[in-house]
């Protein structure tokens, strides 16, 4: 029987299609909708018994063929997952939130970041090898939720871990989403099914049943202090990311327009949800008033009745009002009954002093309190003071050397941003690797997939030692 060429197409077509639906139902019985379960038990059973797979048939290099797999197949998904994320929370630009997604799939290191150590000498040879926890139970926030499921899954199954995540209920879809692509991607590279589970209706119930959990071995936390806090009193390994209020120190021998650009882009960056953006601004004096029209020149708008913003972003206990979290600088405008200079606003600016509430708060919201210093001495003490030992982040402008590294030792924080915007100390326009777990509480720092690790070591005695 003759065949032409579009037959031909077409019955190839036929066979790859059917192939590809073999590759994705291989595991289905086992994979929930692709990681997603009813039930906690279901969904530490799965990631328990996928764990044990990828320890157990699944080197270092093949590791790495997952993660490249992952990383390609959610650069499919970026604008998807940032338009989901605004819509679902309510939080942020979907513009920026492609800055994070972006960032976090290309520059979370992958099994290159595992390292091996040897001891050799007249007693023969150790060696020291990073080796997994096992079940990792990941809660992740509201905030910057696809870029942290993306940025812990590659972390996690680099150092060969399965992570059962308990995405914030306010962002479950987009997560889940998010989840649901890395596993498919896994699946088609010829991984196993359920590296990634979640439940379907995250709770706190979920968040308590997943810690306790004998099966699951490490805790990661990336949120509020109570939730951290309940992690580090289960009695298992716990990395708490907690909260942060960095501030931004300007002293007076800075390029003052350069400063005003570099606060403005990472204070407003996605409404200013990043735990790493600034917070607050502690300006020398001298300088305020020209560093508050420099950035109004970079689409800031300065408010002269602080009290306006106050009352409608702080609640009556002194708590931050939740519903202005990541809206757009218009709308808490407005809301506050002053008139935008524009829509597009990127940032309100108020001038208060040292223990006004905005500047005492983590407030995640594109408002920016500017509190004046005498000298850059006092401007020292007031930025620890600020920053509340949260040990999270902190930014300075200076020119003077001596100015950059006093406020470095004073300060103490996992991230410290000289002279640029305060993500760069995420990796985007600075040096380095990007994380959205910083643990500041349990003091591992900016993660990565050695942070998941545990050290084993091996020795044998009496041989291979060649000196």
């Amino acid at each position: 029987m003759d065949i032409n060429k579009d037959e031909l197409a077409k019955i190839i077509d036929e066979v790859v299609k059917a192939l590809d639906d073999n590759v994705c139902e291989r595991n289905s019985e086992s994979a929930g909708d692709y990681g997603v379960f009813k039930t906690m038990d279901q969904a530490i059973a799965a990631a328990e018994k996928a764990q044990t797979e990828l320890q157990t048939n699944f080197s270092v290099q093949e590791r790495e063929v997952l993660i490249k797999a992952m990383r390609e197949e959610i650069k499919k998904h970026v604008e998807k997952m940032a338009k989901m994320s605004v819509e679902e929370t309510g939080m942020g630009r979907p513009e920026d939130k492609v800055v994070k997604i972006t960032l976090a799939t290309d520059k979370t290191p992958g099994t290159e970041d595992l390292r091996t150590e040897a001891y050799s000498g007249r007693d023969g040879l150790s060696i020291l090898e990073e080796a997994p926890f096992g079940v990792i139970c990941s809660v992740t926030p509201s905030t910057n939720p696809a870029p942290t499921i993306i940025n812990n899954s590659i972390s996690m199954i680099a150092s060969c871990n399965s992570v059962v995540f308990n995405p914030h209920p306010v962002a479950k879809g987009v997560s889940q989403y998010a989840m649901k692509q890395l596993n498919k991607a896994i699946i088609n590279a010829g991984g196993p099914a359920n590296l990634l589970t979640a439940v379907e209706k995250p709770t706190l119930q979920t968040v308590e049943e997943c810690m306790h959990d004998d099966r699951v071995t490490m805790l990661v936390v990336t949120g509020g202090h109570g939730v951290v806090k309940a992690a580090l009193s289960s009695g298992k390994k716990a990395i708490g990311a907690g909260a942060g209020n960095p501030p931004v120190l300007v002293d007076d021998t800075v390029d003052i327009a350069k400063a005003a650009s570099d606060i403005v882009k990472g204070s407003s960056i996605d409404n200013n949800v990043l735990c790493t953006s600034e917070k607050a601004i502690v300006a020398l004096d001298s300088i305020a008033d020209q560093l508050i029209d420099c950035m109004e020149a970079e689409n800031a708008q300065f408010v002269d009745n602080p009290k306006a913003i106050e009352n409608i972003v702080i609640n009556e206990d002194g708590t931050v009002n939740k519903e202005y979290i990541g809206k757009d600088a218009s709308y808490i405008l407005e809301s506050a009954g002053i008139k935008p200079k524009n829509k597009d606003v990127r940032l309100a600016i108020i001038d208060v002093d040292i223990d006004h509430p905005i500047v005492r708060k983590e407030q995640l919201m594109p408002v920016l309190p500017l509190v004046r210093a005498k000298n850059f001495e006092e401007a020292m003490e007031m930025g620890v003071k600020i920053e509340n030992k949260n040990r999270h982040s902190a930014i300075i402008h200076s020119k003077n050397v001596d100015h950059l590294t006093a406020f470095a030792k004073k300060i103490g924080t996992t991230i410290y941003v000289k002279n640029a915007p305060s993500y760069a100390g995420l990796g985007a326009g600075g040096e380095g690797f990007s994380s959205f777990t910083i643990a500041g509480p349990t003091g591992e720092g900016i993660t990565s997939a050695r942070t998941f690790t545990r050290k084993r070591r091996c020795i044998l005695v009496d041989g291979f030692s060649i000196i």
